[in-house]
């Protein structure tokens, strides 16, 4: 046994041989490891090496002149023909040597601090974006230099790929062999885009402060220092506030690289942008286009994207419509239109069906400053154009309620217990929803929010293009924490007429670069409702441009146009009522959006500064008018398709006030009875018993006789019960033709009726049925075909006597006061209930509420009591 033991020594022996043999491989896969990583590392220096070499031959050549002047970008309408061009014309060229050197350390500061150490590139930079693209995706962070940013204005496109980039270095080396660093400092510092058409730090110098740059203090250096990398938002006329806090970051950056001190970064940062400007009366204006407000978004559009584009010669395809345009423009440069020299308005003009921006009016005699523009700078509390969007829309939309649902206009609070009101300080008690909210009442639409609730609310409109974080019940009447601007609004209303689709609103349709290349900008269309709810919406809106009492937009009516739309107006705090001091028929702005199958019209009026205030009827119906003028010519030429009823929606005839909805009986009063919208299937089928019906027998005897042309004489007898012997009796007459067109023609006291306007070779039915108060009889009718034997009888007038006109024939009954109007039998006017009256009317009805929106100030807070009402024309004097 002791033969087959191994000792210590063998056994230590065998250990170091195996640990020997296994170190061996170990060694060798790490000494071929590294062999392979080198080699890797080499074939990939050399493949790049050779693809920066492919892509830098196929680089365009230096130009001197590109270099120097920007390249002019083309803009081209929705024809598709040039309307503006804006390039080198809006500059002011100057040297190197009258540069300050303070401007020079400002720029560098901010964007390129190495300048005059690198030869093209910064390899600082570039370790740092390399680090950052891997980390974030290609492209997320750039290393451009002001040296690379020269050649990429001047020759390249503005495309993240690894051809651009390669392109743009090799170039950039080159061009910094070429030309001194000075040279191509005064290339960027004359070329680069300051805002809007100006071009240029010493251009930029005396369009916002009027100076030469030898005349520039500190804080006005780092402002114009600031402003390169998004030009329109750091515009100061426009946008102050963003303005100061980029100019403190400069500032902050020249201390960093020691340009400045603490303390002198620390004065000039205490320094109030807006006091700096040049005032308003002595800016100065730049050549510009005639259409300088919609180029305003288009620029907009562009530098959400890349500022630097428009240095790249690129042509931009863009939505407008030249006519609708030149209209918007018109009608805001006519101070005619204007009850007064100083207010504002801002119009927004959308396509309907696509969410295209057609025309944008950015305020009166708008000029190419690109100042505050009003259609798209304004955001303001939208008053009860929310109602809609926020209450009414999500009502129908997740309870398919019906128009005729009953609500109940009565004293009412907020869920936190803070009151609130209608702007008359009234109630109306138990009304449709319809007549909720064309009458503009507050109380129902804040009840409707709560029922909704505030996140199905909140989920709603952010399909329409409205998102926020928070909303509060005060937003159901346009007081709450949602402010917009007219771009805005005008989309979100025209998803109501396009079946429930929204588009996001855009002004570019395309961008093509000097190499062929194109982008896109059409958004994707969003299911925002179904076809029932905007439908439903619209015929609700329908009614506050009809004659209807209490309608609060008939000033926008248009004659010949289907149109929807809704008022709204804003009101002061209690604390700026007091500040201010204020009338209580002041208010600080109105709305007005309105919509055809064709174009969505937001307009916002109001003055520059909140203590001006909006006090009389032609400043609040300012919107109204300008939307009627506006859509009236725009819409000229123009087939304008009536809103279609879906398959998903039905018309039925109610009892108004029944809960739930009940079918109106014949017994149902003709005031009690309207016909509503439904969703197909939530229609009622029970029918209301809450009238008994009475037999009050009928009208008897009943003839109709066609003696002479044109007229058929009716005659009937009626004996009016015992029960009811003293009453009073009304007859109403109707008649329906072959057409199958049913309507009531007149109501009398007496038993006959002569009725005009018959045309031979038809058959009419004549119906009469008596009333007395509430109760309705059976109808009697009579049916009579008039043939073409009648002719029109020759009277011999004498020689001085005038031809009696046939455009409206002669009314033979006297009390034929309704003589062929279609009002059927439910008194809505055969229009889905909603008498829709946009042909027909006086645009001012004596009715328009123009305190539709009023509501407590403060937002959800101090009850206030409403204001009496703005001085109605011709009685300003009683309240001065």
């Amino acid at each position: 046994m002791s033969e087959n033991r191994r000792s210590r020594t063998e056994i230590r022996k065998i250990r170091e041989s195996q640990q020997k043999n296994h170190k061996k491989p170990i060694k060798k896969w790490l000494k071929w490891g590294i062999i392979s990583i080198f080699t890797l590392f080499f074939a990939g220096l050399v493949f790049g090496a050779g693809l920066f070499f492919y892509y830098a031959s196929s680089a365009p050549e230096l130009n001197e002149e590109l270099l120097k002047d920007p390249i002019s970008a083309e803009f081209y309408d929705m024809n598709g023909e040039l309307f503006a061009t804006i390039g080198v014309e809006n500059r002011k060229y100057v040297e190197y040597d009258e540069i300050p050197q303070e401007m020079v350390d400002a720029i560098l500061a901010t964007e390129d601090v190495r300048f005059f150490d690198h030869f093209g590139i910064d390899l600082f930079r570039l370790g740092g974006a390399v680090i950052a693209n891997f980390t974030g995706g290609f492209g997320s962070q750039g290393a451009s230099t002001i040296t690379q940013q020269v050649v990429k204005n001047s020759f390249l496109s503005n495309e993240k790929t690894l051809k651009r980039k390669a392109q743009e270095a090799w170039l950039s080396i080159q061009l910094e062999r070429m030309y001194d660093k000075e040279e191509i400092f005064e290339m960027y510092f004359n070329k680069v885009l300051i805002s809007g058409n100006i071009y240029g730090f010493a251009t930029g110098a005396e369009y916002f402060f009027g100076k030469e740059l030898n005349e520039l203090d500190l804080d006005e250096i780092a402002l114009l220092a600031g402003m390169p990398q998004s030009p329109n938002n750091y515009n100061p006329f426009k946008n102050p506030d963003r303005a100061e806090k980029r100019r403190n970051i400069v500032l902050s950056l020249m201390v960093q690289h020691g340009k400045i001190t603490e303390a002198e970064a620390e004065e000039a940062k205490k320094i109030d942008v807006a006091s700096r400007l040049l005032p308003e009366e002595q800016r100065k204006g730049v050549a510009g286009t005639k259409y300088d407000a919609f180029l305003d978004i288009v620029l907009n559009e562009i530098e959400d994207r890349d500022p630097s584009l428009l240095s790249e010669g690129i042509k931009v395809y863009t939505t407008l419509d030249p006519k609708a345009q030149t209209t918007v423009e018109n009608i805001m440069n006519n101070a005619s239109n204007f009850p007064t020299e100083t207010i504002q308005s801002g119009v927004a003009v959308v396509d309907t069906t696509s969410g295209a921006l057609r025309a944008i009016g950015g305020g009166r005699n708008y000029g190419a400053g690109r100042g505050y523009n009003y259609a798209d700078d304004a955001k303001r509390p939208p008053g009860s154009t929310m109602k809609p969007l926020i209450a009414y829309g999500p009502a129908i939309e997740y309870f398919k309620w019906s128009t005729g649902k009953t609500i109940v206009d009565e004293p009412h609070t907020y869920s936190n217990g803070k009151q609130f009101g209608n702007w008359d300080g009234k109630y109306f008690g138990p009304i449709t929803i319809r007549e909720a909210l064309y009458a503009s009442r507050n109380i129902p639409a804040v009840k409707i929010l709560q029922e909704v609730g505030l996140n199905q609310a909140k989920e709603f409109i952010s399909k329409l293009g409205i998102e926020r974080d928070e909303i509060v019940e005060a937003d159901a009447i346009g007081g709450g924490k949602i402010e917009l601007s007219p771009i805005e609004i005008a989309a979100a209303y025209a998803a109501f007429g396009n079946n429930g689709v929204y588009n996001k609103p855009y002004a570019i349709k395309e961008i093509v670069f000097r190499d062929g290349s194109k982008i896109s900008y059409k958004p994707d269309p969003v299911v925002a409702m179904n076809d029932y709810t905007a439908y439903m919406v619209t015929d609700m809106l329908r009614d506050v441009v009809s004659s209807k009492r209490n309608a609060t937009g008939t000033a926008a009516r248009v004659s010949g146009l289907d149109i929807a739309g809704k008022t709204g107006t804003t009101n002061y705090g209690a604390d700026e009522f007091r500040k201010y001091n204020l009338p209580s028929t002041a208010v600080p702005d109105s709305w007005f959006v309105g919509y055809s199958t064709n174009y969505s019209i937001a307009i916002w009026s109001g003055y520059e500064k909140r203590s001006e205030p909006i006090t009389t009827w032609d400043e609040r119906r300012l919107p109204q008018v300008l939307f009627s003028k506006i859509m009236g010519e725009i819409s000229q030429g123009k087939e304008t398709k009536r809103f279609a009823k879906p398959n998903s929606v039905v018309e039925v005839t109610i009892e108004v006030g029944t809960e739930p909805l009940k079918l109106a009986s014949k017994n149902t009063p003709s005031e009690l009875r309207r016909t509503e919208l439904f969703v197909r299937g939530t229609e009622p089928k029970e029918v209301s018993d809450a009238y008994e019906e009475v037999d009050i027998g009928a009208p008897f005897n009943l003839q109709a006789v066609n003696q002479v042309f044109g007229v058929v004489d009716l005659t009937w007898d009626y004996t009016i019960p015992e029960d009811y012997e003293g009453s009073d009796v009304q007859y109403e007459v109707s008649m329906q033709s072959d057409d199958g067109k049913s309507s009531v023609v007149t109501i009398t006291a007496d038993k006959h009726a002569s009725i005009s306007g018959i045309e031979a070779g038809k058959t009419y039915t004549f119906t009469v049925v008596a009333i007395i108060g509430e109760n309705r009889s059976t109808p009697a009718s009579v049916s009579i075909t008039i043939d073409g034997g009648i002719t029109e009888p020759d009277v011999e007038l004498p020689d001085d006597a005038e031809e009696p006109s046939t455009d409206h024939p002669p009314n033979h009954n006297g009390n034929n006061g309704n003589q062929g109007n279609p009002n059927g039998n439910n008194g809505n006017n055969g229009n889905n209930g909603n008498n829709n009256g946009n042909n027909n009317g006086n645009p001012n009805n004596g009715n328009n509420n123009d305190f539709d929106d009023w509501f407590s100030p403060g937002g959800e807070g101090n009850v206030v009591n409403p204001p009496n009402g703005p001085t109605p024309p011709g009685e300003a004097s009683k309240h001065d």
